[in-house]
């Protein structure tokens, strides 16, 4: 009888063991990542893009699992700090941490050296060329100078004025090569497809102090934006992370203006307003959130200062190419496929925009003729170029 009951016993214990076996291995699989974003996660724009991506990763890398904050701002959350809120999502599990903003590189680097048992990613930050910076923070960032290039000559293509404004957030490193990655692809298309003297070509930058508007604390950009069509600019290029510069561009074309104007950041962004759009210039997090958030998961995570470039044979593959142009509605079919030469152009090397000669703002040097800028010289852009207009400090 002892023996049965024994039998009995071994024979539901395995019958157990085999139950809760796919439960524990599920649970051991399970890797929490989070994710702080500077602004709405449905913004159409910079932070949509990043949220979008996190939901993708949860598709396709078995166990992964996205909580988030968004908002994390000063005018949303005063007072809250960036170690407070991670903090919080280590509280729920979060093994990996992606900050967002470049606002953040002061508190993702004191979360990372409070907490060395999590791996952080800070988007378009450096820390990680850094020796001193900790072992457990890495940077992330696209190569959206090529996408800013591709609309800059979108929005030269078009223009029917030679006028040609860009809505700038704040003024950093940053936003400075971005709108100047902007001004040259303008000026590649008006001098040397369309032929036209580079002094007829206005390039004008207005910055309205962050990546979106902060009632009081901000230009407004809706204001902004009407500003530059009442005057007499016909295509607008956005660099912040809102859908202001298509929403009004939008409006003015219903009052009966030819104008467009070419979003940022976000895939979908010309959705609100698809007849005002020449096109979108929009970050993919996809590629660079797999390759850290598997090293992570995996245990091979190194430090590493990441800024990837587009898949130039398959610019809008999500699954590879990191930064990429979505063709608008309003891009006439001819500049289109002057869009696509241009972009093959930047693909293979053939053309390159970052090279001598070019001036500063100031007029000083930056390239003479025959030399091409190096990474940190495009990264570290101290100034605008010549031939811009709009504050560099």
């Amino acid at each position: 009888m002892k023996k049965s009951l024994s039998g009995i016993a071994l024979a539901l214990f395995v019958a157990f063991a085999l139950l809760i076996s796919p439960i524990q291995s599920k649970a051991s699989d399970e890797f929490i990542f989070g994710l702080l974003m500077v602004g709405p996660a449905n913004d159409h724009g910079w932070n949509q893009a990043h949220f979008e991506a996190g939901k993708e990763i949860e598709k396709h890398i078995p166990g992964s699992k996205m909580i988030y904050i968004d908002k994390v701002n000063p005018a949303d959350r005063p007072g809250i700090t960036v170690p407070f809120l991670v903090d919080d999502l280590v509280s729920k599990g979060a093994k990996l941490i992606i900050g967002n903003s470049d606002d953040m590189k002061d508190g993702i680097r004191e979360a990372a050296m409070l907490n060395p048992d999590i791996k952080f990613i800070h988007i378009s930050g450096d820390d990680a060329l850094s020796p001193e910076s900790p072992a457990n923070l890495s940077n992330l960032m696209g190569k959206m100078e090529y996408g800013q290039m591709m609309a800059g000559f979108a929005a030269a293509m078009t223009t029917k004025t030679g006028k040609i404004g860009y809505l700038g957030p704040l003024i950093n490193d940053e936003t400075k090569r971005l709108a100047a990655a902007c001004f040259l692809g303008a000026r590649y298309a008006w001098t040397t497809v369309l032929k036209k003297d580079p002094a007829t070509l206005s390039f004008k930058v207005s910055w309205i102090g962050f990546w979106f508007n902060i009632p009081g604390v901000t230009a407004d950009p809706t204001q902004v934006a009407k500003n530059f069509f009442d005057s007499g600019f016909d295509v607008l290029i956005s660099g912040i992370d809102t859908t202001e510069a298509l929403i009004v561009a939008d409006q003015k074309k219903k009052e009966g203006a030819a104008v467009t104007a070419i979003p940022y950041d976000f895939q979908g962004a010309c959705d609100p307003a698809p007849d005002a759009c020449l096109g979108v210039p929009y970050f993919n997090w996809f590629p660079g959130y797999s390759h850290f958030i598997n090293s992570a998961k995996n245990n091979t995570w190194k430090k590493e200062w990441l800024w990837l470039g587009p898949e130039w044979t398959d610019m809008n593959n999500n699954m590879t190419s990191s930064i990429a142009f979505q063709n608008g509605k309003a891009l006439a079919d001819g500049v289109a496929e002057q869009l696509a030469v241009f972009t093959k152009g930047l693909g293979d090397g053939s053309i390159s925009l970052f090279s001598g000669p070019l001036n500063f703002q100031d007029k000083s040097v930056f390239l003479k003729k025959g030399e091409t800028a190096t990474d940190k010289q495009i990264w570290n852009l101290p100034q605008l170029l010549e031939g811009m207009v709009g504050a560099s400090k």
